[in-house]
């Protein structure tokens, strides 16, 4: 498989439908592999809130570090997920067995972090496979698992296309990334653009 050209400094989405925001991510070299910080302030069933996270991912994508940050009408919160590389998780220092195995974290509030498993599994077309992520609600800032796949599909054009599925919440659509991996469009989430 052709390798992702290395990402933007900056990149942006709006955010539509499910909620209504604007996301700004800023991409960095960071020991051997990226450092990726991200603000999005959206409202979504009445409710306004803010996430900000810096995510460390190796050389390899697979997520290292994030450290998030939310505020929302149920107040002010801070999570802190570490994982080893191997698929062990601890939140907040603490180990946390639900997340074993998980090598990606994807964050409710952010269009980027699909960029990590995209990455992360180099697909080939018509090549797919599961991506359980440490998942990081927007509101409160809960962690859970997430269970997800990717398939790479057909497609025309200079990005690549996935089919990603999360049963968890119905969902089953094609993303359409850029030549850096990034997603162009996420349907009912969010759009990109910068």
């Amino acid at each position: 498989m052709t390798p992702f050209a290395d990402p933007p400094p900056f990149a942006a989405w709006q955010h539509r439908t499910a909620r209504h925001g604007f996301e700004v991510v800023h991409v960095t070299a960071h020991d051997g592999g990226w450092r990726i910080t991200s603000c999005t302030t959206a409202v979504e069933d009445g409710e306004p809130w803010v996430v900000d996270a810096v995510i460390d991912v190796d050389a390899t994508w697979t997520t290292r570090r994030a450290h998030v940050r939310g505020l929302s009408p149920a107040g002010e919160r801070a999570v802190v997920l570490d994982a080893d590389g191997s698929g062990g998780w601890r939140v907040d220092g603490e180990p946390d067995p639900r997340l074993d195995g998980c090598l990606d974290v994807d964050l409710e509030s952010s269009a980027v972090t699909n960029t990590l498993p995209v990455h992360r599994m180099r697909l080939a077309v018509g090549e797919g496979g599961p991506a359980p992520a440490a998942y990081v609600r927007a509101v409160g800032l809960g962690v859970e698992r997430l269970e997800q796949t990717y398939t790479r599909v057909p497609h025309d054009g200079p990005g690549r296309s996935f089919a990603y599925t999360a049963p968890a919440f119905d969902t089953a659509c094609d993303l359409e990334v850029d030549a850096a991996g990034l997603v162009l469009e996420y349907p009912g989430i969010a759009v990109r653009r910068f």
